[in-house]
């Protein structure tokens, strides 16, 4: 059994729906329906695991809150509204536990099992992260002590965390973990990977 001592912490960044997924090639209405789906499902698997002791989602968008609020993540603003990296840094001086995590809020297909084995593979690192599929990008950037958190999103996340000093798990990470969405083509990778209900529900309307 998990002690408390040993559950992580997860940030969850979600972008305002209106302007999130741009490169989906789908009317905003559409696109904000499937931004809020695929965090809702993302999240749901987050709390959902194990070594997961709290999902803090820093958020300035009012239906996301309202949304995943519903499911118990720790919804706050973000306050310092200068971009992603200075979100979850904020999202970090509010964390409950020390083992502390972000998770990309748009991996529709993530599976407990997988980001639990992740987790645990992380504990014994300082610094680690998790590629995307396309290997440029981060889904998982974890830390077992605060004053390594680091966090260096942005063009080429990846090589940018491993410069930073972070151990790469990607590796041993599953493609559920890695399986982000910013295209079409990454939404029809997730849905033969499985999405989970939310997604299933928000993609009905469109033709993928």
């Amino acid at each position: 059994m998990t002690r408390r001592g040993d559950q992580w912490s997860l940030i969850v960044p979600v972008k305002r729906l209106e302007s999130a997924k741009t490169r989906l090639a789908v009317d905003i209405e559409a696109r904000a329906d499937l931004a809020v789906a695929m965090a809702y499902d993302t999240v749901t698997v987050a709390l959902s695991c194990e070594s997961v002791g709290e999902v803090l989602v820093v958020t300035d968008d009012g239906r996301a809150q309202v949304a995943l609020e519903g499911l118990g993540a720790r919804v706050i603003p973000d306050k310092p509204d200068a971009g992603l990296n200075a979100a979850l840094t904020h999202g970090a001086r509010n964390v409950e536990f020390d083992l502390l995590a972000t998770l990309s809020s748009d991996l529709p297909a993530l599976r407990p099992d997988d980001l639990d084995d992740v987790l645990a593979t992380a504990r014994a690192h300082r610094q680690s992260v998790v590629a995307d599929l396309p290997g440029t990008g981060t889904t998982v950037y974890a830390v077992t002590a605060a004053n390594s958190f680091a966090p260096a999103f942005g063009p080429d996340s990846h090589s940018r965390h491993l410069a930073g000093g972070a151990i790469d798990l990607t590796a041993i990470a599953a493609e559920s973990v890695r399986r982000d969405v910013d295209t079409i083509e990454a939404l029809r990778s997730a849905i033969a990977l499985g999405v989970g209900p939310a997604t299933e529900k928000a993609l009905a309307s469109l033709e993928i």
